[in-house]
């Protein structure tokens, strides 16, 4: 639209000037600086060697020629290298006019380009928590954000469903179960296996314990507990398909992913495919036989075989050992190639916590050597741990947060808070609990993906209710509030379709500003996607609900007296609800037509 056209201005007015081709993607705009007249700032320091000019007297050349050959260009004002654009109105109006005739995102073309999310990838002895959400709601978003963008998407989940970890859980429960399902104890099947795993950690914190009071060093009582002796037994037996363990193994995971899958639709995520560790864990082996023929690989004296990344910058890294057993690396570089023969895809996106930084730059590295196709693609989404006011969690303690009871928290606190303002008397029981549900999934999902994801974070409840501040459900409120404007439009046959207000030829600045925000949202879906940044999209629609809340406040709507304005403020209202509406999908974030 709008910057795509400047783009365009800013290469022709090179080629002529500076007999010059810039290319296209290079030509970028920032929004003029609120205290300087003026919407686009075009930034000419880099074009030095070009121009072969001043910063200041390339803008100057520049600002002049697009005054007198571009029929939008009111006017231009340069200070030092920035050169501001000065729009005529009338821009705003047709803007407007296309905006109300299509939304922007329709316009958006589809690429050939195949994008797979890795995301949750949960172990099968515990339930989600607090850390599992920021996970889940970080790879939903950005596959959603991708998609909007034109890729082609598939949403996977890697269940980490094998190991020592779940025969913790396996033995505690074999001692102490009793046979019992989740249904004798009425809890969640995933919760249940999860108090197991504790119970285990209980168990074993008493051996070492009891070991350590006879005598035994710490660090010897630790590897030689009788509880942990007995899960590494079962585990071996498991990986020799000894069939009551197997048979355990089957029954207790099943009752976790009906758990799982009951917290994934309450919370509103979706896999298109799932991956199980059991399935993979001994992929890899054949291609450490490709990477020893290809020298990328090299074989030690006892047997191994490790990957020297010293000149890399990195160390010697193990692929396979001596024994002939997968190691973590083995089978991430197998299951990389498994999901691309599944979905050749051109990027990979892996939504991990920061604790394995080094691990992907170490997987990436190697697939590189190995001339996989898609290696250049490969791209981990680190994120930093989740904490509460009180510390860290820790699952074997069993201190983590656990993911359905914060959810019910932040409904019961969303249901508290709403009443309080009391503006859904009218509302019936069922489209109250919706609302309530729909403001607490919308709180915690705005505050954790509002966050840059590289950057721990403190989450705090209580901060994230608030129907003022940079919060998902003050967004949801400015949705409603337009939503009510165009209910009542609708009601008082007001119209609001383009002929409407098409004529209109003085706009005021805060209509302008919000119709620029409105046409600018392509650019700022385009980021949040090349950078895989939610942040980029929560940051847009808080900016944006504050623009409309400002016109809100300061204008009559529906009040205006003249009919092309009050016509063109509905149709701003109805653009800001459908923008918000789709920017929120893209979060996860339900928009309510009333609250």
């Amino acid at each position: 639209m709008i910057l795509q056209q400047l783009q365009k201005e800013i290469q022709n007015a090179f080629q002529t000037l500076f007999n010059h081709t810039l290319p296209i993607e290079k030509i970028d705009f920032q929004q003029t600086r609120k205290e300087f007249e003026g919407s686009y700032t075009f930034v000419t320091f880099p074009y030095g060697k070009i121009t072969g000019k001043r910063p200041d007297e390339t803008a100057t050349l520049l600002g002049e020629f697009l005054k007198e050959n571009v029929a939008i260009i009111k006017d231009f004002n340069v200070v030092k290298g920035f050169l501001n654009l000065v729009l005529e109105q009338s821009v705003w109006v047709k803007t407007l006019v296309n905006l109300n005739d299509k939304p922007v995102w329709e316009a958006i073309e589809k690429k050939d380009e195949k994008v797979m999310v890795e995301y949750s990838s949960p172990n099968t002895n515990k339930p989600l928590h607090l850390g599992h959400l920021r996970n889940n709601f970080l790879g939903y978003s950005v596959s959603e954000i991708m998609a909007a963008n034109g890729s082609e998407v598939m949403k996977v989940n890697l269940v980490n469903d094998r190991g020592i970890h779940i025969c913790k859980s396996m033995l505690a429960y074999q001692k102490h179960g009793e046979g019992k399902t989740p249904k004798d104890l009425g809890v969640k099947g995933d919760k249940m296996v999860g108090d197991y795993y504790v119970k285990f950690n209980d168990l074993f914190k008493a051996e070492v314990k009891e070991l350590v009071e006879a005598g035994t060093e710490q660090k010897i009582a630790e590897k030689e507990a009788p509880s942990l002796k007995e899960a590494q037994q079962m585990l071996l037996k498991w990986e020799q398909g000894d069939t009551a363990t197997t048979d355990l193994w089957k029954k207790m995971n099943g009752w976790v992913y009906e758990g799982f899958d009951e917290t994934y639709k309450s919370i509103g995520v979706e896999f298109d495919k799932f991956y199980y560790e059991s399935n993979t864990y001994l992929s890899g082996k054949d291609v450490v036989e490709e990477g020893l023929k290809k020298g990328v690989f090299f074989k030690k004296e006892d047997g191994s075989v490790w990957i020297d990344l010293t000149e890399d910058g990195l160390d010697e890294k193990l692929v396979l050992r001596a024994d002939g057993t997968s190691v973590y690396m083995t089978q991430d570089i197998g299951t990389a190639d498994l999901k691309y023969n599944d979905f050749p895809m051109q990027k990979s996106v892996y939504v991990v916590g920061n604790e394995q930084d080094y691990h992907f730059k170490v997987l990436f590295l190697i697939l590189k050597k190995l001339g996989r196709p898609y290696a250049e693609g490969m791209f981990h989404l680190s994120y930093g741990m989740v904490e509460l006011p009180d510390g860290k969690m820790k699952s074997r303690e069993g201190t983590v947060v656990d993911a359905d009871e914060l959810v019910a928290d932040m409904v019961a606190m969303a249901r508290e808070r709403t009443q309080e303002v009391g503006k859904i008397d009218d509302f019936t029981e069922e489209e109250a609990e919706n609302l309530y549900k729909m403001l607490a999934l919308g709180a915690l999902k705005y505050y954790l993906l509002r966050v840059e994801p590289k950057k721990k974070m403190l989450f705090n409840p209580a901060d994230s209710i608030d129907f003022q501040g940079n919060s998902g459900v003050y967004l949801q409120f400015t949705h409603a509030k337009s939503s009510a404007i165009l209910r009542k439009a609708n009601e008082t046959n007001i119209s609001y379709t383009s002929d409407s207000f098409k004529d209109v030829t003085e706009l005021e600045n805060m209509e302008e500003e919000l119709i620029r925000l409105l046409a600018d949202y392509p650019s700022y879906l385009n980021e949040a996607a090349q950078n895989y940044a939610p942040s980029s999209i929560a940051n847009y629609m808080y900016d944006l609900a504050k623009q409309y809340s400002k016109l809100y406040a300061e204008l009559f709507i529906l009040g205006e007296e003249n009919e092309a304005k009050k016509s063109l403020r509905v149709a701003l209202s109805d653009a800001t609800a459908k923008t918000l509406k789709h920017a929120g999908k893209l979060l996860g974030i339900d928009m309510p037509e009333r609250m």
